[in-house]
């Protein structure tokens, strides 16, 4: 994100400043000078209330994202205002590129590479096999030294603090404008919860101004300064003892060609290209060529031939140029041609300059690294590879960019002694001035040097099954959702998209509530999940120490839950035997017990075939003890006949979640049922009215509405998923701050049947709690010649009674008992062999409901 500047940061200006302007921006308000130095003599009260609390990165990465979609959009208002705020001859098209570097991808992919995660203030296990919790803390408050002549490097600096939690205070020249502080005023705006605003302070005041640069750097706990050796030495002395001086000073960068290489033209071109890019202004830009060569005459005809390039190359835009050279660079450009042409007459130089003096190409016969007066200057040089450290690692302080052309190999070898020499980034000819999102700057990452590392550890009796420490202390505040409601198709249709970007990895769903759904995913996007699920997981009882574990789900056909359970347990580094689901239970049988699998994950419906179909051999393997499920629920009777005839202690869902969205809750030692706690780092969740889109009552079931925000492949706003809840009021037990909630099933249980509306899930607390039904229940759906048919179909099994049941639901379910008895509807109980019941061909789930009514 940041760029190197061109000008040391203003820390010698003595220009005054207009007291009756509101020149400054303090934590949401723009203010005069009289304000500000009474605000400066309490900053330490300020930084210490603005820390107390927390900020979360998602609240930093959706203001950001919002003014990137601004800045990037000509006819938005905020860039309007914005670009009356640049200064003169700033061309607005840097606030589209100012958009692009905001952009949550951006920032996510920085967020990641520099410091591991995309949430990296969360207290999470070190290793998921230990109770040692570690993460990126803010350093509290950074000072920033701003530099006088790049519009953007302020901004993003501040940005750069935020995404690592801290409270930031910046610098600006009096000279200039007040861009950053507007430009910091918009992205607060579009923060709701006032944490960015809290955290962001723009001063506008002269270095000659002493008093003020003291009273803004003694707090800090780390000062950033963009500048030359002046600029730092004029900001170090109000450093005090302890704090992170973070330069990000001027740089020296050099090209080096093989012998392969300069007689190329294509070479020079690209050659040109760095010099002639932003005028030699960049750190990146070429000051001086080496040439893999001893010979002087090699280094003379080159340094010719480059002239001849840069003679055709043409002048350089007005509004795209730096600006002319002041007195002071344009003395220092005519000092440096005037010795190198007095040198001529030693031998020792060769000169080849424009009669306008707009480039200069000046031969050198001496290797040691000579700075450039910029402003198309370039030194030509010799120096063979084997002298190439000895040579460079003397200005190793200085040293940012070599750019290289030779054979593969060539370049292979050059870059390790480069690197080895004091170089930080090595780039091809032509490529030196381009850079990538999350390069690192000057060797050094920026988001660690405003980072602190920390870590937590904790009695392993007591947090077992914590995943997170945070989740303990403080409830997670995300933004709150907007838009309006999606259904299926809403997200389907892009997700049908060939082509799109961040489309890595393709999943169907199990269709069991219909066609098969695509939906797609970002390898980051998924890991950041598989991460989410493996915390839910340890929450629910998983000891990736002591479980070994059978993963029995469905895989094949772009199903997702086999591959996603694996990627789980290789996050959480447990026991695994990726056996998968499969018709042959035998084998799977013996597999379990030959491997001593103690922990079985998968679908009900295809778990309780195998434990029944092999119940001989594994109640006598006896070794089973955990049942971690997905995709469907157990009843509380095939829960009691898991425990009772096969030893199994802990039965609880491994998550619940869909394809679209991934893990959105998890259930921990105290939940039950279809109870779970929300994945409030990743989702936001509201229950909406079963027939109109407003709020459920508390308490009430309605539509389950999730939104993610942890998600840059696809955006997932205010999603219909189609199931039911209800909100579980209170503080779990568990001590976890994460909302809970219970599932009621699905749209599709609710089933309008002969004038009547009947749930599933009642037809199966019936079949359990009163008929003892202990297998699995199905309802078909027909239509006769007379009247609609209801079967239910259930598990056959010695104690199945079908009449029995067929009163149990006519008794307990009214609803269903007017139906039958005004001859509205046909109800039918038979009992069949559970293979035959119809299932996902996909998934393997049992289909709860089959409606065949056409």
């Amino acid at each position: 994100m940041t760029q190197t500047t061109t000008e040391d940061a203003t820390v010698h200006d003595g220009h005054g400043d207009d007291g009756a302007h509101h020149h400054h921006y303090w934590q949401g308000d723009f203010i005069g000078d009289e304000e500000a130095g009474r605000r400066l003599a309490a900053l330490p009260a300020a930084v210490g209330a603005a820390l107390a609390a927390v900020l979360e990165t998602e609240t930093v990465l959706a203001a950001c994202d919002a003014l990137a979609g601004a800045l990037r959009d000509p006819a938005h208002p905020v860039r309007a205002r914005l670009a009356a705020q640049l200064p003169a001859g700033e061309d607005p098209a840097v606030l589209a590129e100012l958009g692009g570097l905001l952009d949550r991808r951006e920032l996510t992919r920085k967020l990641r590479r520099e410091l591991g995660s995309a949430t990296p203030g969360r207290l999470d296990r070190a290793d998921p096999r230990e109770t040692v919790y570690e993460a990126w803390a803010p350093v509290g408050l950074v000072a920033h030294i701003a530099p006088g002549n790049a519009a953007t490097v302020a901004p993003l600096s501040i940005v750069e603090g935020l995404l690592a939690g801290n409270v930031n205070v910046l610098k600006t020249s009096s000279t200039d404008g007040l861009f950053t502080q507007h430009l910091m005023a918009e992205l607060a705006a579009l923060d709701p919860t006032g944490a960015l605003a809290a955290r962001v302070i723009v001063l506008r005041f002269p270095s000659s101004r002493q008093d003020w640069l003291r009273l803004m750097c003694a707090p800090a706990d780390a000062v950033a300064v963009w500048g030359g050796e002046g600029a730092v030495e004029g900001v170090a002395a109000h450093v005090p003892a302890g704090c992170r001086l973070v330069e990000w000073g001027h740089r020296i960068s050099f090209a080096y060609l093989t012998a392969d290489a300069w007689p190329d033209a294509g070479t020079l071109d690209a050659l040109a290209d760095d010099v002639c890019l932003h005028e030699q202004q960049a750190c990146s830009s070429p000051q001086v060529v080496y040439l893999d060569t001893e010979e002087e005459g090699e280094v003379f005809a080159f340094a010719e031939r480059l002239a001849a390039v840069l003679a055709a190359r043409p002048p350089a835009a007005a509004d795209a140029a730096p600006g002319e050279p002041d007195p002071a660079e344009a003395a220092e450009v005519t000092t440096t041609e005037l010795v190198a042409r007095l040198e001529e007459h030693l031998g020792l130089t060769r000169v080849f300059a424009a009669p306008d003096g707009s480039w200069r190409v000046m031969a050198d016969t001496r290797s040691p690294l000579t700075a450039s007066p910029l402003h198309r200057s370039v030194w030509v040089k010799p120096l063979p590879r084997e002298r190439l450290i000895a040579t460079l690692r003397p200005m190793r302080r200085y040293l940012q960019t070599a750019g290289l052309a030779g054979s593969p190999s060539d370049i292979a070898e050059l870059s390790r002694t480069a690197l080895a020499a004091g170089v930080t980034r090595v780039t091809p000819v032509g490529a030196m001035l381009e850079s990538y999102a999350g390069e690192p700057h000057d060797g050094v990452y920026a988001l660690q040097r405003y980072s602190r590392r920390v870590a937590v550890q904790a009695d392993p009796a007591l947090f077992a099954t914590t995943a997170c420490l945070d989740d303990l202390a403080r409830p997670v505040v995300l933004p709150p959702p907007a838009g309006p409601l999606l259904g299926k198709e809403d997200v389907q249709a892009p997700a049908r998209e060939l082509g799109r970007a961040d489309a890595e990895l393709y999943f169907r769903s199990g269709g069991s509530t219909g066609a098969p759904a695509l939906s797609v995913f970002s390898y980051d996007d998924y890991d950041t999940q598989m991460h989410a699920a493996a915390r839910g997981l340890l929450a629910a009882g998983y000891d990736p120490v002591g479980d070994r574990t059978a993963n029995l789900f469905y895989c094949g056909g772009m199903y997702g839950s086999f591959i996603s359970f694996f990627s789980v347990l290789e996050r959480l580094g447990g026991v695994q035997l990726p056996l998968a689901a499969g018709p042959d239970h035998r084998a799977t049988a013996r597999a379990i017990v030959d491997h001593k699998a103690d922990t079985l994950f998968g679908m009900p419906s295809y778990l309780w075939q195998l434990l029944h179909a092999e119940a001989d051999v594994l109640r006598a393997y006896g070794g089973l003890r955990k049942v971690f499920y997905g995709g469907e629920h157990f009843t509380e009777e095939q829960r009691r006949t898991l425990r009772a005839e096969f030893g199994i202690e802990v039965i609880r869902s491994i998550t619940y979640g869909s394809t679209d969205l991934g893990p959105l809750g998890y259930q921990c030692a105290e939940s039950s049922g279809g109870v779970h706690h929300l994945h409030a780092d990743l989702h936001t969740m509201e229950i909406v009215d079963l027939a109109e889109d407003r709020p459920a009552a508390p308490g009430e079931t309605g539509r389950l509405v999730f939104s993610t925000h942890a998600r840059r492949g696809q955006q997932l706003g205010r999603y219909l998923i189609g199931d039911l809840g209800r909100e579980v009021p209170g503080r779990c037990p568990c001590g976890r701050h994460a909302p809970r909630f219970e599932l009621m099933g699905r749209t599709g249980d609710v089933m309008r049947v002969a004038t009547y509306f009947l749930n599933h899930r009642r037809f199966l607390a019936l079949a359990g709690e009163q008929g003892g039904l202990r297998g699995e229940m199905q309802i078909r759906l027909d239509r006769t010649d007379v009247r609609e048919r209801l079967t239910v179909r259930v598990e056959q099994a010695p104690a199945t009674d079908p009449e029995r049941l067929r009163e149990v639901f006519l008794a307990g379910y009214p609803e269903l008992r007017s139906a039958v008895s005004e001859q509205l509807l046909d109800l039918v109980v038979e009992a069949v062999a559970g293979p035959s019941l119809d299932r996902s061909p996909t998934s393997g789930k049992l289909l709860a409901v089959v409606d065949a009514r056409r």
